[in-house]
């Protein structure tokens, strides 16, 4: 009898470690990280690209920020360089503006249309709670297509969200000529790197939760055109767009001739060795021309460095560093 309670008690323990164990591999498995791939159609000509901005801008939803709007900084014909800026998640097309006006007037068309769900005047919104990986895909090719009748030759250039978003691009488009990350979003420095595919997974299962950004839930903590809280829910989806990105990196070399990594060693954000284990792989495996950015420690710059609007930012010494990457020299 004693040794058959032994024998019980040794199979449910045995039972409960396997059972433990499944849920571990299960939960630290990718789970919809196939990848998505890009549906090219390029405009034709300048024309044919005005009338897809004046489409996209008439999509905007009526309660859009104006602030917000799709904003197109125009030569009014076709120039040798256009580029596409793409802001950070909770964002908009505010945050460039400045950095817009420099390759603006270094001869480029450009480019800063609204991720999806992005804009409202409403900052307490929870619509981009909707986002998903599939339309920063989408959103990326109408984006890159637009500036193929902007301009001959193409930079696509985003921040945090942007940047994953512009990385899915520079692996899928040939048609770009430089795509620059910076600060990309690939795993978010609160989650340890190793548990930010469990991170992914449970954030897309959970119910959805809106947090803010600061601890203070202030309004007055964030740019005037920014939404202060982010989702769980919109959280994980950037973060499978860079999970497809990295698997889809283990077999295939991107299909953009440049890019370039800026990095913030400051970043409380995302974390950089998710950026930076990207970037090896693109390197050592592909043999592709990359360049890595670190920007100066010491200016202790915040996550968005690029919103002219955000105090103790130094846009006059971290805007001539993003112009050179893009190769503008003045």
């Amino acid at each position: 009898m004693n040794w058959g309670i032994q024998q019980l008690r040794q199979v449910v323990i045995i039972s409960v470690i396997g059972i433990v164990t499944a849920l571990l591999l299960t939960i630290l498995t990718p789970w919809r990280c196939d990848d998505l791939p890009s549906y090219s159609n390029p405009a034709a000509d300048y024309p044919a690209a005005l009338l897809r901005i004046q489409q996209w801008q008439n999509s905007a939803v009526p309660s859009m920020n104006p602030l917000c709007q799709l904003t197109l900084m125009t030569h009014h014909h076709a120039t040798e360089r256009g580029i596409v800026l793409v802001h950070g998640y909770t964002s908009c097309p505010r945050q460039f503006y400045s950095l817009g006006q420099q390759f603006y007037h270094a001869g480029y068309n450009v480019l800063i249309a609204p991720l999806p769900y992005h804009g409202d005047a409403n900052r307490f919104t929870h619509a981009h709670g909707q986002l998903t990986a599939e339309a920063l895909t989408q959103y990326a090719d109408r984006a890159l297509d637009i500036a193929h009748g902007l301009g001959r030759r193409i930079t696509m250039m985003g921040l945090s969200a942007g940047g994953v978003v512009t990385a899915w691009a520079a692996h899928h488009r040939s048609d770009i000529e430089q795509a620059i990350m910076i600060a990309p979003a690939f795993s978010f420095k609160p989650i340890p790197l190793p548990l930010t595919t469990a991170a992914m997974n449970l954030f897309s299962i959970l119910p959805d939760s809106f947090v803010a950004w600061q601890p203070t839930n202030r309004i007055d903590d964030t740019p005037n055109y920014a939404y202060p809280e982010y989702s769980y829910h919109a959280l994980a989806q950037i973060l499978r767009l860079s999970c497809m990105i990295k698997q889809a990196a283990q077999h295939t070399a991107p299909a953009t001739r440049r890019l370039v990594f800026v990095l913030n060693p400051n970043d409380q954000s995302v974390n950089n060795d998710a950026a930076r284990e990207l970037a090896a792989r693109w390197r050592n495996q592909y043999q592709v021309n990359l360049t890595i950015i670190d920007l100066p420690d010491q200016l202790k710059l915040a996550h968005d460095f690029i919103s002219s609007e955000r105090p103790h930012q130094f846009p006059e010494l971290v805007y001539p560093r993003l112009l050179d990457a893009a190769g503008v020299h003045y």
